[in-house]
């Protein structure tokens, strides 16, 4: 049982007139109680209740229906019964089917509401199903129900389009749901006009759904059209507006529906989808179309803490520097136009995205620190800047590759939303934003292999035009004007990311052989190499051509015993240093079950003088080097040594 189902099965319950001796058992049994233990408390033989109609559970629930309008009276009393410190429920809770109110005894934490939006609230309960509220929905409930209907929904279309499991139906029905998501995230933000989407579906789509794929493909093709190119287009299909930005450029297939996938996708679409957490929600929409990840469905994401410990000292704390050496400047004004224009050239690069978690965090950072900007000129200046009206924080400076078709066009759509949030932020904050439609230009979002794929051609170097003179008549004298494209020194390119760990014995023919395929010409050294190694020499690789920097998250198995001897003299001699490093700690996600995964951060740039930090348990400090076991030391590597060899006479090394 996942979190999205239960909030589901909820949804189900509360459409139910209250049956009083039901209820507590049916709510149970949504958060996994075992079979047995429900016969029992259904018997009698393990409820401890006080009076008929009770069900109280030992160290988990305490139950007592209400009459009309006293549920709080009612767990006021269960709080002072003689059955609850004996017994020690962890909730206390009472119904008289039009309000709920429960208290959480361990987290001095109450509940009401009312009983008809108790789904809305089904994390307060999640300590039933051994998921504290804090390890599980740690940002926002509403990016669980929106994936658990995105889930049944795409099941329900698999399920009546048996050949769309093809592979080759793939990349349409992951490009359909991601169409879908962004008409109900803009109809929810009030980029469409109000009702727009779900109205169009309901009343056109046909009584059984049987009209939604010419209706689909009529809506898809128009928001591919400009406003002035529209003769022609039907009345109710006109308020659709011209989007652009190749999300809808590509004719693709759209699946067939019934009565059921009717239902269930106007159901996704009464849902307030402006609540999304694009940097979460991405990685859970992902999980929708794996059925591998269904299980933890809204728990695989990495972290904001975590992408944190890669962007803050790979370049946030920069700019932060530089944005506080402005204040009190006698040129501040001066400076911070130079900061603006900075950040104006910082590109995002993660060879490894995913569903665009640090692409987005990395985006919404530093729009974040632009307006702080922003304001500060507004302070110095007595509000008279007019030129902050356009952001200098473009998504098509945020680039990406990712092996999975739907979490690439995810991270793209992802993206969009994120600029949306953070325009309307923009908004709240200088009176005005940029329009919503037409997009303009996304982010570079590539769907392969990455470690067979050229980062060149994905994130090239940046370039800028120049003017150069040429002679090309010496008795004249006349000079002509041309251009030139040469490197762009300004702008800062930056790697991040959280690649695949594996190791040798984890790896699979395909992922072996791309071990191979990237480090056969370098060395043939690289059979018991983790698969995150790759990235580690691809990103050096692409620093000794482009200026740039890295910052990579792995298991800290890179940065010990043989993988140092086979990993970094490879590094080392691509010109890579290590400028910035989090030692080892505890990897935690949202899953229930952590796996025991160590992790470290390692920031790798081109060889130079400039500082290096060394963080350690939340603490950072200076270091003159950081050696490959990320310690303030020389570049030593130890060699792995046969035991066999000739005169050995030591322990192993490691």
């Amino acid at each position: 049982m996942n979190i999205a189902e239960i909030e589901a099965q909820l949804a189900e319950l509360v459409l139910e007139p209250l049956n009083p001796a039901e209820f507590p058992l049916r709510l149970l049994e949504i958060y996994n109680a075992p079979k047995a233990t429900l016969t029992k408390l259904r018997s009698g033989t393990q409820n401890k209740g006080e009076q008929p109609g009770d069900l109280l559970w030992a160290r988990k629930i305490f139950f007592r229906p209400a009459a009309s309008g006293e549920a709080q009276a009612t767990v006021d009393a269960l709080k002072d019964a003689k059955a609850t410190p004996k017994h020690k429920p962890r909730f206390l809770i009472s119904t008289d089917g039009v309000e709920v109110v429960a208290y959480d005894v361990k987290a001095d934490d109450s509940l009401p509401c009312d009983f008809a939006k108790l789904n809305d609230r089904f994390d307060f309960f999640l300590p039933l199903a051994g998921i504290e509220k804090y390890e599980a929905v740690a940002e926002n409930p509403a990016d669980i129900k929106a994936a658990g209907r995105l889930a049944k929904l795409h099941d329900e279309i698999e399920r009546c389009n048996p050949d769309w499991l093809l592979p080759e139906k793939r990349h349409a029905l992951n490009q359909f749901l991601t169409r879908v998501l962004f008409c109900m995230f803009a109809e929810d933000t009030g980029s469409f006009p109000a009702d727009l989407f779900v109205k169009t579906v309901s009343e056109f789509g046909g009584a059984d759904g049987e009209n939604l794929q010419g209706l689909f493909q009529q809506i898809f093709n128009v928001m591919n059209v400009p406003d002035g190119q529209r003769d022609g287009v039907p009345a109710h299909l006109r308020p659709f507006p011209y989007v652009n930005g190749g999300l809808f450029a590509e004719r693709t297939e759209v699946p067939v529906f019934n009565r059921r996938a009717k239902r269930l996708l106007v159901e996704a679409a009464q849902l307030d989808w402006k609540e999304i957490n694009p940097d979460i929600f991405g990685s859970m929409i992902q999980a929708v179309v794996d059925p591998e990840m269904r299980g933890d469905l809204g728990m695989h994401y990495t972290s904001v803490p975590n992408i944190m410990k890669v962007l803050q000292p790979l370049f946030l704390i920069s700019l932060e520097e530089e944005f506080e050496r402005s204040r009190g400047h006698r040129e501040e004004r001066s400076l911070l136009r130079k900061l603006l224009t900075r950040i104006s050239k910082i590109r995002v690069f993660d060879p490894a995205c995913g569903s665009g978690n640090f692409l987005i965090i990395a985006y919404r950072e530093l729009r974040t620190l632009e307006m702080r900007v922003f304001q500060r000129l507004d302070e110095v200046s007595g509000g008279t800047t007019t030129w902050r009206e356009q952001t200098g924080v473009k998504l098509s400076n945020f680039f990406g590759i990712e092996l999975a078709d739907f979490a690439a066009e995810t991270a793209k759509l992802s993206l969009w939303i994120a600029e949306y949030q953070m325009n309307q932020r923009f908004k709240s904050l200088f009176g005005e934003a940029p329009k919503s439609f037409p997009l303009r230009e996304g982010g570079h979002i590539v769907c392969g292999n990455a470690l067979r794929t050229d980062w060149l051609e994905v994130c090239p170097p940046a370039l800028k035009t120049i003017q150069k003179e040429k002679m090309f008549d010496l008795s004249r004298v006349e000079k002509v004007h041309a251009t030139e494209a040469v490197p762009d020194d300004d702008v800062e390119t930056y790697i991040v990311g959280n690649p695949p760990y594996l190791g040798s014995s984890m790896q699979t023919a395909s992922q072996k052989a791309d071990v191979e395929f990237v480090f056969s010409p370098a060395t043939d050294r690289y059979k018991n190499l983790d698969y995150v190694s790759g990235w580690f020499f691809k990103a050096c690789e692409y620093l000794s051509a482009v200026k740039a920097e890295a910052a990579l998250v792995a298991t800290n198995s890179v940065c010990q015993g043989d993988m140092v001897s086979l990993l970094w003299p490879l590094l080392f001699a691509r010109n890579a240093e290590i400028g910035f490093a989090h030692q080892s700690f505890p990897w935690k996600n949202n899953a229930n079950n952590n796996a025991a995964v160590i992790c470290i951060v390692v920031g790798l740039r081109q060889v130079s003088s400039r500082p290096k930090r060394l963080y350690s348990s939340g603490l950072m400090k200076a270091a003159r080097n950081i050696n490959p076991y990320l310690i303030d030391f020389e570049n030593i590597v130890v060699q792995k040594q046969s035991m066999n060899r000739p005169g050995f006479a030591g322990g192993s090394n490691s």
